[in-house]
């Protein structure tokens, strides 16, 4: 399919924060499952590299991978393959526990298997996406790094804060005590093989930068880049003054040389 842009409305989830834009639509959707959002809608780029996005929105069904058509866009334009995954979600039928899980782990083997793209593979996930990047990133596998945005990376606080109204106990159910120490990445070690990037902004009120402060000063592994001023969702806009930290980090995560944010981007500092 040619690279000619298509006119879809992409909406970031925060409210108020319309960004009807331009964006190219799929190459290819790969489908891995039989349910209707068991599918990858991939972008081909280039050779630069595989990555793989997880959405967020708390788990639940209520939010898609729609808004991250503008950030898969510009890393396609950037020279990489792009794999925007879907999975089952709280609230419909097999999601949450253990369907979510097995549908992110099943989409990133697709993308693997069946990308044209060469090189490194990255799996990036913003907020609850992020999550399930590094759960999935603890098990192994081909991917080269990880690269977790604003991610919800203690379970645990998750749930005991009740953030997102309730999100986690809707995931875990009345499982929580069993579940936690399968799925909360703050009780799972980390891998000895494979990069870490953790990028989080200073003013995110959605999911507090302390989570991922905390992460990373339990894995040595991590590598935590804080963006002053940076909202929750600056994280995924291409536009924002977020963005190119968040390239750098992708870069970083698949062994390239990152090149530092441009002047007067929200380059933050970089914490081991």
């Amino acid at each position: 399919m040619a690279h000619v842009p298509l006119r879809l409305r992409a909406l970031l989830i925060a409210p108020g924060e319309p960004l009807p834009r331009p964006v190219r639509p799929p190459d290819r959707v790969l489908r891995y499952g039989p349910h209707p959002d068991q599918v990858v809608d991939l972008l081909e780029g280039g050779e630069r590299g595989v990555v793989i996005l997880l959405h967020g929105g708390f788990w639940q069904a209520a939010y898609d991978r729609l808004h991250l058509r503008p950030m898969a866009d510009a890393l396609a334009a950037g020279g990489y393959t792009v794999g925007v995954a879907e999975y089952r979600r709280v609230g419909q039928e097999g999601g949450g526990f253990p369907g979510t899980f097995d549908d992110v782990t099943a989409a990133v083997a697709t993308v693997l298997t069946r990308a044209p793209g060469r090189g490194p593979a990255v799996l990036a996930g913003h907020s609850a996406g992020g999550h399930l990047a590094l759960w999935h990133g603890c098990a192994g596998g081909a991917i080269s790094g990880v690269v977790a945005l604003a991610a919800l990376s203690d379970l645990g606080r998750t749930l005991a804060d009740g953030l997102g109204g309730g999100a986690a106990a809707a995931l875990l159910g009345d499982r929580a005590a069993e579940l936690l120490p399968r799925l909360d990445p703050m009780r799972l070690p980390w891998r000895d093989d494979g990069r870490l990037v953790l990028v989080h902004g200073t003013r995110d009120r959605v999911v507090p930068v302390e989570m991922s402060r905390d992460y990373a000063a339990r894995n040595p592994a991590a590598k935590l880049v804080e963006l002053p001023g940076a909202g929750h969702f600056k994280l995924i806009d291409p536009l924002s003054r977020a963005w190119p930290a968040v390239r750098a980090a992708i870069a970083e995560a698949a062994g390239e040389d990152p090149r530092p944010p441009a002047p007067g981007a929200a380059g933050g500092e970089l914490h081991a």
